[in-house]
């Protein structure tokens, strides 16, 4: 496990020292927690962004709609 150290806003701190007093959790466990959570929430937003910039695009359309005609072809079989 890679050591890391950063610092924080006085008021930022309190709040995690107060929430990490009332999990019963060290604060690194809390930062780590809440870290995870908002790298997740980056990724699902890039993959909204790019799901938006690929409805746009007339070819990736057209490719998906030729996709799904044979799909629906195979099922009917």
């Amino acid at each position: 496990m890679s050591t890391f150290t950063s610092t924080l806003p006085d008021d930022l701190f309190t709040l995690l020292g107060e929430k990490a007093r009332k999990l019963s959790i060290p604060k690194n466990k809390l930062i780590e927690k809440a870290l995870r959570v908002y790298l997740e929430h980056l990724e699902k937003a890039e993959y909204i962004q790019s799901y938006k910039q690929a409805s746009a695009d007339r070819d990736i359309l057209q490719i998906a709609e030729e996709g799904m005609e044979d799909y629906l072809k195979q099922l009917k079989e």
